[in-house]
């Protein structure tokens, strides 16, 4: 009996082990999966989803799941066998005897069915309310000082606890049904004990059975009952583990952008010839708000083309386009006389520069985030050369650690972080150069450098590097080859700063208004 018992302590845990290790596996793969299914969709898919709802997917509902391999259906194989040997012991011992007991079980089974569907809507709704807790959260966090300067620490405070009553709400009837569960087993194993009495003491009065069998049978049947028990525990705790892995599953199985399954061309050379022919764009989630309208521009290679007009006129969605992060709804854009769509994006973006209005540093060295996305070799020589080129050598050679210091949001100001996104743009020596208000957030002198230094990397290269310069600050623009003016996703004006300022239009009204605002 104690080696029996040995035995069977060694299989269970060997068992286990062996759970254990296909429940890692399966986590660190449905991880992987998941954020690399993410990782290659559109970013329109991007503008519908929170980015709490997506971490909290990638965390706490993948390892929900890996209950489901390294404990639930670990415990309910072990309890299904279990609970098989014993009822066909109870059959062989007395079939009157276990047929009761077979429909007590199986009422038993009925009721764990519709307790296991209940957990799982259950929790399916508290990831979706942790996820919008979590949202509140990171965002509160990530504009703490806005909070703190508007005083709105309370007001904060009442949108995630609305999101926590709703989760205390749900937990509140998880143990409601858990209670019910509860007590209908204790209610049918109970009643299994008094049947199990009643009826195998009539059996051994009419000399059927013995009262050793009716002992062995109380047993097994306790046993049968317990199994059972544990089976729709551990099956309830399943569901709840599938019904929170469901948009995980969901997201796993999203198709990657047709941009990354498409093979598109590769030119021998980028000329830099940039032409948007009828060109209409409008969000998906605002299908009656047209963004852009009919618009028709060519920029030639080797040219300063700047992008002039009024916040929301569609300046920043012409170069959103033209990155192909969307795709036009109309019309066509064309690089060097082919389609944007015919292209290899990831060979054109790697041709394209471009510097943003608010640039996004990654939590890595400031070396690293120069190099970051250039896929030719690259000495610190050729990063500190660029830095150079930027003005951001400076100040990057008085930091602690000088280009080994790691980024941080209170480190660096808003004109730091611009001029190394502008190092990095330098860097690549695309063929294309994109500056999206590359210069606003920094100080006259800074921008005044930062603009010497573009018109002196354009003039060394000036037959292979086409420049699009989109600013609200128009002294910015004034040597541009040519101005395009936007307005309501139309373009009303195309010309030279002294032709545009002769038409007396759009951009010459606005000229004179910045010329006032500066006196």
């Amino acid at each position: 009996m104690c080696c029996s018992w040995n035995l069977q302590v060694k299989i269970f845990g060997i068992r286990g082990c062996c759970f254990g290790i296909a429940n890692m596996i399966l986590v660190k793969r449905m991880r992987e999966t998941l954020y690399s299914a993410l990782l290659l969709q559109d970013i329109s898919f991007f503008d519908n989803e929170t980015v709490g709802d997506l971490t909290s997917r990638l965390g706490s509902d993948c390892q929900q799941v890996s209950r489901v391999i390294g404990n639930d259906l670990n415990l309910i194989l072990r309890n299904v066998l279990q609970a098989t040997g014993a009822l066909i012991y109870l059959i062989i011992l007395s079939w009157k005897l276990g047929s009761f007991t077979l429909l007590i079980c199986t009422t038993l089974a009925a009721v764990m069915l519709i307790y296991g569907q209940y957990q799982k809507k259950a929790a399916k709704l508290t990831q979706e309310f942790t996820a919008s807790a979590n949202e509140v959260a990171q965002e509160t966090f990530s504009l703490m000082r806005t909070v703190r300067i508007y005083g709105t620490e309370k007001v904060e405070l009442g949108r995630y606890k609305l999101w926590l009553e709703k989760l205390a709400n749900i937990s509140l009837r998880q143990s409601a049904a858990y209670g019910f569960w509860n007590l209908s087993f204790n209610t049918l194993y109970h009643s299994t004990q008094v049947i199990a009495v009643l009826v195998g003491g009539t059996s051994i009065l009419a000399g059927h059975i013995t009262a050793e069998q009716l002992t062995k049978f109380i047993l097994y049947s306790e046993w049968l009952i317990y199994s059972t028990w544990w089976v729709g525990d551990n099956l309830s705790s399943l569901m709840q583990s599938i019904g929170a892995s469901e948009k995980v599953f969901g997201l796993m199985d999203l198709l990657p952008s047709d941009q990354f399954l498409s093979k598109g061309l590769k030119l021998p050379r980028l000329m830099g010839h940039i032409e948007f022919v009828n060109v209409a764009f409008y969000y998906p989630s605002r299908e009656m708000v047209p963004v852009l309208r009919h618009v028709n521009i060519s920029v030639h290679p080797g040219e300063v083309l700047a992008i002039v007009g009024l916040s929301g006129s569609g300046k920043s969605t012409i170069v959103n386009l033209l990155l192909r992060l969307y795709e036009p709804t109309n019309g066509q854009i064309l690089i060097d006389g082919f389609s944007l769509g015919e292209l290899d994006i990831k060979w054109l973006r790697e041709r394209i520069g471009y510097v943003g209005q608010e640039p996004k540093l990654f939590h890595m060295d400031i070396s690293s985030n120069i190099r970051y996305g250039c896929t030719r070799d690259i000495t610190q020589e050729d990063v500190e050369w660029a830095a150079k080129q930027a003005y951001a050598h400076e100040f990057i050679s008085s930091l602690p650690n000088g280009y080994k210091t790691l980024v941080d949001d209170d480190l660096l100001s808003g004109g730091q972080k611009q001029r190394i996104a502008i190092a990095r743009a330098i860097l690549r020596d695309p063929a294309i150069l994109i500056l999206d208000e590359a210069t606003s957030a920094l100080d006259a002198e800074s921008e005044h450098n930062v603009k010497g230094v573009l018109r002196a990397v354009r003039s060394e290269s000036m037959a292979k590097r086409t420049v699009i310069v989109i600013a609200h600050r128009l002294s910015t623009i004034q040597a541009a080859d040519r101005i395009v003016v936007m307005d309501g996703g139309q373009v009303v004006e195309m010309g030279s700063h002294r032709e545009l300022l002769h038409q007396d239009g759009l951009y010459a009204r606005l000229n004179r208004r910045q010329a006032d605002a500066v006196a």
